[in-house]
């Protein structure tokens, strides 16, 4: 029996991928659940694993071949021998249609009904919508965001053509290397550029003394440890500081739609993570509800996961702040751009001694540059800075998180 491998749900607002990497080749036995091939999304990959037991027939969509959500990646002979991968090649042939062959698995979900009105009164098939409720099931929500994609499309296309590179000397030609972009980095570029071309961006800067936090770090990071299983870091200060100013200064936590500002009661913390592929955005969700030990393990668990290329969907979707820390590369001082549609972004430099004046007296303290970069569209200039100040005065005495001040 011939088994179709299909690219699997690739999430909300993502609509194809690129084949990376091949891990069998037609005519190799593989096992239920064995690791096909991986894709490359703009903001993830993604293992495809075998839906059968069987033979590996013919490769459909190759290295390099970009290909849409349900689209047909190959074809397996389930509980065939290795000599038996011919047969599924010719298999193909017969079913020129893939998209439709997937529809079958998504019509066995009914939809909401509110979602059928919707999609009925705009004139949008089942299959151009993206369901994200319990196992693929179209909610009111998905149509109005199709709706609204289909509504930005042609805004988007007449994009300013990429400027063409300037003529390069025969001699320096011959030393360059040209790589493709991947597409992780095509979307941080674009998103980048939309991000300065959208919002009214502004940044305002202060410093910190952290000697309150290493202080405290140093007195209780081996009970810490000890309990919860998890170093005590600096970004649950951080995190736990943002929460609490983002509650006396609401417009950092939300964002424009159209003629609206959507002010959001909770916060889903967005953490910056280098990886080799790129900069990803990992969102610890509900933040203002969780306990240092909890931040701390999520983070960690989130930094893991991006670094391996693990990370899903849903963790990288929903964020309504972000904090970036540069000074792990050393950085001094930067303007973090945002990460829209947020209106706020908190920028962490590198830790330095430097001397300052205490009570009249000149000290040598460890401090660190703030930078929160927002969108003046909607925050003001007051809001901004008290918002950093609250950050500042939190993280310089932690016994304020403590007491809710």
């Amino acid at each position: 029996m011939t088994v179709e491998v299909r690219v699997p749900a690739l999430g909300e607002s993502v609509t194809e991928a690129t084949v990376a990497t091949w891990f069998k080749k037609p005519g190799d036995a593989v096992a239920v659940d064995e690791i096909l091939c991986e894709l490359e999304t703009d903001k993830v990959s993604l293992d495809v694993p075998s839906p059968a037991a069987g033979v590996l027939g013919e490769i459909l969509a190759k290295e390099g071949d970009t290909v849409t959500a349900a689209g047909l990646l190959a074809t397996l002979v389930e509980g065939g021998a290795a000599a038996a991968p011919a047969p599924a090649a010719a298999a193909p042939k017969a079913e020129p249609a893939p998209a439709p062959a997937a529809a079958p698995a998504a019509k066995d979900v009914e939809d909401a009904p509110a979602a059928k009105k919707a999609m009925a009164e705009a004139g949008l098939s089942p299959d151009k919508v993206q369901g994200t409720g319990r196992d693929g099931r179209v909610m009111k929500e998905d149509v109005a965001r199709a709706v609204a994609a289909a509504a930005a499309a042609p805004v988007a296309a007449p994009a300013a053509p990429a400027i063409p590179r300037a003529p390069v000397p025969a001699d320096d030609a011959a030393r360059e290397e040209r790589v493709k972009m991947t597409k992780l980095r095509q979307t941080i570029a674009r998103r980048l550029k939309d991000s300065q071309n959208t919002a009214a961006m502004l940044t305002t800067y202060n410093e910190v003394d952290m000697s309150g936090i290493m202080d405290l770090r140093n007195a209780f990071k081996d009970q810490f440890e000890k309990k919860h299983g998890v170093k005590m870091g600096f970004m649950s200060f951080f995190v736990k500081a943002c929460c609490h100013a983002l509650k006396e200064v609401p417009e950092v936590n939300a964002e424009i739609d159209g003629t609206d500002i959507v002010y959001k009661n909770y916060v889903h913390m967005g953490v910056a993570v280098g990886t080799p592929s790129g900069l990803v955005v990992p969102v610890v969700r509900d933040a203002d509800q969780m306990g240092f030990a909890a931040i701390e393990k999520k983070i960690a668990e989130l930094g893991a996961r991006a670094r391996d290329g693990k990370l899903s969907m849903a963790e990288m979707q929903g964020g309504s702040f972000t904090i970036s820390n540069g000074g792990v590369y050393g950085s001094l001082m930067s303007s973090p751009i945002l990460n829209p549609p947020q209106s706020g972004i908190l920028g962490m430099h590198k830790i330095q001694d430097r001397p300052v004046v205490v009570n009249g007296q000149i000290v040598i303290r460890p401090m660190m540059y703030l930078a929160l970069s927002y969108d003046h569209r909607i925050v003001d200039g007051k809001g901004a800075v008290t918002f950093l100040v609250r950050v500042k005065e939190a993280l310089e005495d932690p016994r304020r998180l403590l007491m809710d001040l």
